[in-house]
C-alpha cells in the first residue's frame, strides 16, 4: 500500500497506535480505580452502600484489566504478524525460532529451516498489476499453510520471502514436504491461468550436537535457496492469457 499526506500511516500502523493509546487510558483509569479502592478499605469502615460501591469499583477494575490484557495481545500480533498474509513476519520469525532452537538444544532435537523464495514475482507485478501480486503471494502462503504440518512457524519474512522453521520428528520428510510444497503451488496456479507458481527453496539443518544461532541458519538456507533458483528454469508468464 503506497501511503499518501492523507493516509501518512497504514492501517495496520493505526491499528498499533490506537491500541497503544487504549492501553495508556486504561492503565491511567486501572491505577485510579485501585487507589480509591484502597482508600475506602484503609481510612473507612465502609456501610452497606459503601461496600456495594467499593464492589463495583472492583468489578470496574477487574474488566479494564481484562480489556488491557486483550489489547496487550492485538499490539503484539500486530507487531509479529505480516499484514497482508496473516504470517509471522520476520520479527514474529525470529523471536519464535530462537525460542524454539533453544528448547531443540535441551531435547537433543533437530530442526530443519526453510528459505523460500518466490520466482516471478516482479514480472506479475509489472504485467498483471499489484493486486493480482497480493493475490500471488496469497496464495503462496497458503500452499505453505496446507504443505507444513500446524506446529511449524511459517513467516513472510521479505517482499517475496517465506521462511519455515520445522522441528525434525515423526512425519518431517524433507523430500516429501518440498514435493507437496510444489505440487500445491502449482495446483494453485493453474487458477491464475497465466503463470505457475513456484518457490526457490533452500534448506539448513540444525544439529543440537553442533548449534549454531538462527541467522546463520538463515543464512545457510538462503545460500542453498540461490542455488536452486540457479538450477530452476526461467520463470514466465503465459502472452495473453
Amino acid at each position: 500500500m503506497k501511503l499518501t499526506k492523507r493516509n501518512p500511516l497504514s492501517g495496520r500502523e493505526w491499528g498499533a497506535k490506537l491500541s497503544a493509546a487504549l492501553v495508556k487510558e486504561d492503565e491511567r483509569e486501572l491505577e485510579r480505580l485501585l487507589h480509591s479502592v484502597s482508600w475506602v478499605a484503609n481510612e473507612l469502615k465502609p456501610n452497606i452502600s459503601q461496600t456495594r460501591t467499593l464492589s463495583q469499583m472492583l468489578i470496574r477494575a477487574v474488566r479494564f484489566a481484562l480489556r488491557q490484557t486483550v489489547l496487550q495481545a492485538e499490539l503484539c500480533s500486530l507487531a509479529l504478524t505480516d499484514e497482508l498474509t496473516g504470517l509471522f513476519n520476520r520479527r514474529g520469525f525470529l523471536e519464535l525460532a530462537v525460542h524454539q532452537l533453544k528448547m531443540a538444544r535441551r531435547t537433543s532435537q533437530g530442526a530443519l529451516v526453510f528459505y523460500c523464495d518466490m520466482d516471478g514475482l516482479k514480472q506479475i507485478n509489472d504485467v498483471c498489476g499489484h493486486d493480482e501480486g497480493d493475490l500471488a503471494l496469497l496464495r503462496a502462503a497458503a500452499a505453505l499453510k496446507s504443505s507444513f504440518r500446524d506446529s511449524d512457524v511459517l513467516a513472510r519474512i521479505g517482499g517475496d520471502e517465506f521462511a519455515v522453521l520445522a522441528m525434525e520428528g515423526a512425519g518431517l520428510n524433507c523430500g516429501v514436504m518440498l514435493d507437496r510444497l510444489e505440487g500445491t503451488l502449482r495446483q494453485s496456479g493453474e487458477i491464475a491461468s497465466r503463470y505457475e507458481l513456484s518457490m526457490s527453496v533452500g534448506v539448513a539443518r540444525f544439529d543440537p550436537r553442533r548449534p549454531i544461532s538462527m541467522r546463520e541458519l538463515m543464512r545457510l538456507a538462503d545460500q542453498d535457496m540461490y542455488k536452486q533458483k540457479s538450477r530452476r528454469k526461467k520463470f514466465c508468464l503465459v502472452p495473453g492469457a
